[in-house]
């Protein structure tokens, strides 16, 4: 199994069990870029559910479309996503996303890792 792969917009590592994704600094994602992240992102899974820790700090902004497909589609293999974010940009961007495109899996926003990872364990097997 890889423990690291980075792509234009995202890096991803394994720590715990847990796949970190990390957006890169001042990153845009439009419906291309999430199509790409969620691909990479089902190689890594080599077909099992995980939970996810998604640091969207580095996000300029995400358009209409990445969002829903992020929603349904980014949602394969995935059991809990626990989203870091950093007030007040970030936070926004990521309660409009819970609240707009209804994630189809638990999803929550923290501005730590530690509260992030509690929540996470609830998902571990």
């Amino acid at each position: 199994m890889r423990n690291y792969f980075e792509n234009d917009y995202t890096s991803y590592r394994f720590h715990n069990d847990v796949l970190h994704i990390i957006y890169h600094q001042g990153v845009s994602i439009d419906l291309n870029a999430a199509v790409q992240i969620v691909k990479d992102r089902l190689f890594l899974h080599e077909g099992r559910t995980l939970p996810i820790l998604c640091d969207i700090r580095g996000i300029k902004e995400i358009n209409k479309s990445a969002r829903a497909y992020l929603a349904m589609e980014g949602s394969t293999l995935i059991k809990a996503v626990a989203v870091i974010v950093e007030p007040p940009v970030s936070e926004m961007m990521s309660e409009f996303y819970i609240r707009t495109s209804n994630p189809t899996i638990p999803t929550q926003s923290f501005e730590n890792l530690e509260d992030a990872m509690v929540f996470l364990g609830k998902f571990m097997e």
